[in-house]
């Protein structure tokens, strides 16, 4: 297992790299620093001399990929491509290109702990929750149950996101004054304010979830092992939870698994609505702002967060089934 892990750590470095690449590609060499420069001063006249400017208070003044003008080593270390790329590695953001410059590293750091506190409860009790009702409606399969629980599931994915945001604050926070609509704050009073988002949040995916579950479900009590419980006289809630349940956590893990990026980066739908200061919420204001530096770094990062969940994922095989083997 050592030798596999140590394989996917490598093809996730090659893919970083890749994805690192192509990123400063498309940042500096597709929009050039004077491009940006322009975005971020705004106004119809801009000159030549404000664009200089800007780029020497941000460090775009450098050469992109060689500095002939600098001695030894420096001739790579003081160019964009290392300053702005090849630093991300070892975790250095840098600063912002918006006027206050604030420390992307900084404001990572504390914005994940806030994103944190709504996508880890988020996280495991949506695959409790989903898993629990998948399972129910493969118990009282080919019932009424089963039916008005699919029609529901298809429902509540029909339904976007948004429209759960806009009626849970209206009747829980306007009408019925259980939660507040906004304004975050730490410590305990977040408990308080997080358990709408997080409520609806939940209920925005329970019918997806549960409707892919259930379909796992329903491939796995077709087969042999299933029905070879049954003829020994098992109960079926007892094939369900030991047998099928087992038998289908793989997909599960997968299914579950891709989430896991989203509970580091945040959501930038429910953060941005209920104003919460999260990395969703940062992304949303960098876009907002044509802040590019910010957007990069946070591009770096989901990648980093994408190749290590998928490497989780497939250890996360072997602890689930022995029978896999990872060579």
């Amino acid at each position: 297992m050592l030798s596999y892990f140590v394989r996917r750590v490598g093809y996730g470095l090659l893919v970083l790299v890749g994805v690192n690449l192509f990123t400063f590609f498309l940042f500096f060499t597709v929009n050039t620093p004077d491009d940006m420069a322009r975005l971020n001063i705004g106004g119809k006249r801009v000159t030549q001399e404000q664009i200089e400017t800007w780029k020497a208070e941000r460090g775009y003044d450098k050469p992109l990929y060689w500095n002939d003008a600098a001695q030894g080593t420096a001739r790579l270390t003081e160019t964009i491509v290392w300053e702005r790329s090849v630093s991300l590695f070892a975790l250095r953001f840098g600063r912002s290109d918006a006027r206050a410059g604030v420390d992307i590293g900084h404001e990572i750091r504390t914005r994940m702990g806030v994103s944190l506190q709504l996508a880890v409860p988020l996280f495991l009790l949506q695959v409790i929750a989903s898993t629990a009702f998948a399972l129910l409606l493969v118990f009282f399969r080919h019932t009424r149950l089963e039916f008005w629980g699919v029609v529901l599931c298809v429902l509540m994915l029909s339904i976007s996101s948004l429209f759960y945001i806009i009626v849970g604050q209206f009747f829980f926070s306007r009408l019925m004054h259980l939660a507040p609509i906004s304004g975050y704050a730490p410590g305990l009073d977040a408990v308080k304010f997080l358990l709408l988002p997080i409520g609806l949040s939940l209920l925005s995916r329970l019918g997806t979830e549960a409707r892919l579950y259930r379909a796992m479900f329903l491939e796995e009590i077709g087969k042999d092992y299933v029905r070879t419980a049954r003829a020994k006289g098992l109960a079926e809630s007892v094939v369900l939870f030991r047998h099928v349940l087992r038998n289908a956590l793989i997909p599960i893990i997968t299914s579950a698994g891709s989430y896991l990026p989203y509970v580091f980066l945040g959501s930038l739908v429910f953060e941005s609505f209920f104003g919460i200061p999260g990395l969703g919420a940062f992304v949303i204001e960098a876009i907002t702002g044509q802040d590019f530096a910010i957007v990069r770094a946070m591009v770096f990062l989901g990648a980093v967060l994408y190749i290590a969940s998928y490497v989780l994922i497939d250890l996360a095989y072997t602890w689930v089934d022995p029978r896999v083997r990872l060579g």
